[in-house]
């Protein structure tokens, strides 16, 4: 049994995205409730955290320095920590309801982020592209919740969740002009047992996915078979990442805000958990556009 620890013990409304900078040796997460993007140094354990007017979905590193930041009106770059935001564009613009939700970068630069779609009344959310020039397009469209964005260590797989409906997919994907083929069943989840949030993939291709509501994270073969599965002292665990210098540590963001009975079960949700595998992850790619909007 594989020994999960409190990495940084908080109270997040809804932690996620969890994300290693392999540069600084930090982590970075969000807390998409509060608005709030937060830095953990693991060696001090000291945290610090951004505060801003809107829901931060997701954000990915760029190569040139900073972040692009995934945010409810759209992308936006941030040159260091703390600076002002400079608006990207945002490609539902006309869609009130939506916000950012997962994503992370390929290895030509781009940033794939999906949208979630609270009511839930039909299938409104999608997941972006946005290109190195700055545009973005549809990638995937007529989703609920996207979640679970990854690449295998080929970067010629591109896999995705529509976590309400408990299914994890899978698609060929061209790196060349970012576009995917026709999406199959990677793996169904039963329901009511947890349903796929946030992933990634190891160096042997596997695939690492939080099952939120479902108390644990479970690793699937590039076939989709589950290869092994960790409880997590937390119901509601939303992503997982590879983090320290070895890419072994498993860092696992979770959600706070749940019910008060289930918080006497399990007193550190919203804490970030940490457990070591046998099985380094890969450095995160980053964002490729040179650009500085004025």
């Amino acid at each position: 049994m594989r020994n999960v620890e409190v990495a940084l013990k908080t109270r997040a409304n809804l932690g996620e995205c969890p994300r290693w900078d392999e540069q600084s040796q930090l982590l970075y997460w969000v807390d998409i409730n509060a608005c709030e993007l937060h830095r953990f140094n693991p060696l001090t354990c000291e945290d610090d955290c951004l505060t801003f007017g809107e829901e931060i979905g997701c954000f990915v590193l760029r190569r040139d320095g900073g972040f692009v930041l995934a945010m409810r009106s759209g992308f936006y770059f941030m040159e260091n920590w703390g600076d002002e935001l400079k608006a990207i564009c945002d490609p539902e613009a006309d869609i009130e309801t939506n916000r950012f939700n997962d994503g992370r970068c390929d290895a030509a630069g781009r940033f794939i982020a999906g949208t979630v779609y609270p009511p839930k009344d039909k299938d409104g959310a999608n997941f972006w592209t946005l290109d190195t020039d700055l545009s973005a397009r549809l990638l995937v469209p007529g989703m609920l919740t996207s979640n679970g964005a990854a690449f295998s260590p080929d970067n010629r797989t591109f896999y995705f969740a529509n976590t309400p409906k408990h299914v994890i997919f899978r698609c060929d994907y061209n790196l060349e002009n970012g576009t995917i083929g026709k999406a199959e069943v990677f793996h169904q989840f039963e329901y009511g047992n947890g349903r796929p949030d946030g992933a990634s993939v190891d160096s042997e291709g596997c695939y690492w996915t939080a099952l939120y509501e479902g108390g644990r994270i479970a690793r699937l073969s590039p076939q989709g078979d589950i290869l092994e599965e960790i409880p997590v002292p937390a119901k509601c665990p939303t992503m997982v990442a590879f983090g320290d210098q070895d890419l072994k540590t498993l860092y696992i963001t979770s959600v706070g805000n749940r019910p008060d009975e289930e918080l006497i079960a399990y007193p550190h949700s919203g804490s970030v958990f940490k457990v070591r595998v046998d099985v380094p992850g890969l450095p995160e790619h980053r964002f490729g556009a040179q650009a500085i909007l004025n």
